[in-house]
């Protein structure tokens, strides 16, 4: 089940707020009183999964990757690499073709 977009109280009536999410603190507030009609507000029900949590969407554990050494370390099964954006042209071609040699996936080629 998709969760919705938590957008913070009153982020329509004025755009200095901003739509990211801030717990309601009034002391009358509607929301934080769970009145009916209100937008749902962030809660543990909404929690994902222990075993897919902080996973790639992909289900590969995300590791950030900036040389040959620490691609090597990689487990293919369960580890896909990403490629830092400090690393130059010519290292990422290296770095892409020892991935394919090694079956492991590379989340930004």
């Amino acid at each position: 089940m998709k969760k919705p977009h938590f957008k913070r109280q009153e982020w329509h009536r004025y755009k200095k707020l901003g739509d990211k999410w801030r717990k309601a603190r009034g002391k009358t507030s509607k929301r934080r009183r769970y009145e009916a009609r209100k937008p749902a507000m962030p809660s543990i029900g909404y929690g994902s999964p222990k075993e897919t949590r902080g996973l790639h969407p992909s289900g590969y554990q995300d590791v950030l990757v900036s040389n040959l050494a620490e691609l090597a370390t990689l487990d293919p099964e369960t580890q896909a690499g990403r490629i830092s954006s400090k690393v130059g042209g010519r290292k990422k071609e290296q770095i892409l073709e020892k991935a394919k040699e090694l079956g492991i996936k590379v989340l930004n080629e």
